[in-house]
């Protein structure tokens, strides 16, 4: 008999309460803990998102990160952000229209144009060898936050039955991340690449890319082979974003 092996996913670790995820991930890692393991936490009360900002996740939402060492070097290793929302990509599809999922670069999720999750991927030196990341992910489940500096949404406003609970959204992550790994360990980044584009929201439109102290505007042409924002400037060049926080109208 053939066909796909199925997917077995790292132990999920559902907590009541914690920080952070990813906080509760750091600790495990320098503890000596290697993984693969899903740490979910019912409720958040430090969540954080990218740059050092607060992530309210809320009650009935998903916050979840995975703990996982890898041998790769770290700027290979970054490349885990894509896989992450590649999952994401496909969780969401699950309770909601295909049609209405996207991911805007770097690693945002939208829902209708509207961010929904966010991922925040955290790293450092293992005690075993090379590097522990913790994947980090929150998703608006049953609501969107409160004091939101975007717009954005949750599943629950896309469906009209209830949304899914933590614990099997986050199930339906995982079993989509370890696909998306296995891709990525077998074929490289580029086959993440291509996944990735063909669910990009805002190519070939105008992108404003704020860089620290920074602004420049293009069109947004895709991704370079390392993961960076191709943005083909007014006079014709193209200016490779790494790192930034980038608009698309109102997204």
């Amino acid at each position: 008999m053939t066909g796909v092996s199925p997917v077995v996913v790292p132990p999920i670790v559902v907590l009541d309460e914690i920080d952070s995820t990813n906080a509760e991930a750091r600790r495990r890692a320098e503890a000596g803990e290697v993984g693969p393991v899903w740490l979910v936490g019912l409720r958040q009360t430090a969540g954080r998102g990218r740059r050092g900002r607060a992530w309210e996740t809320g009650e009935r939402n998903l916050a979840a990160t995975l703990l996982l060492r890898t041998d790769k070097p770290p700027a290979e290793a970054a490349q885990v952000s894509f896989v992450a929302a590649l999952a994401v990509a496909d969780m969401l599809a699950c309770y909601v229209p295909a049609s209405l999922v996207s991911l805007k670069w770097p690693n945002d999720p939208l829902l209708g144009g509207l961010k929904v999750s966010g991922i925040l991927i955290e790293s450092g030196a293992s005690p075993q060898g090379g590097l522990w990341l913790a994947v980090g992910v929150g998703v608006n489940l049953a609501r969107k936050p409160i004091d939101s500096e975007r717009p954005a949404t949750a599943i629950a406003t896309h469906r009209d039955v209830p949304p899914p609970g933590a614990a099997e959204a986050a199930q339906a992550l995982a079993e989509a991340f370890e696909r998306w790994f296995r891709i990525w360990t077998s074929l490289g980044f580029p086959a993440i690449a291509d996944a990735w584009t063909a669910r990009a929201h805002g190519l070939g439109e105008p992108c404003v890319a704020r860089l620290g102290t920074e602004t420049v505007e293009g069109i947004a042409e895709g991704l370079d082979g390392d993961g960076a924002l191709r943005l083909r400037l007014d006079d014709g060049r193209i200016r490779r974003i790494t790192a930034g926080d980038v608009f698309f109208g109102g997204a």
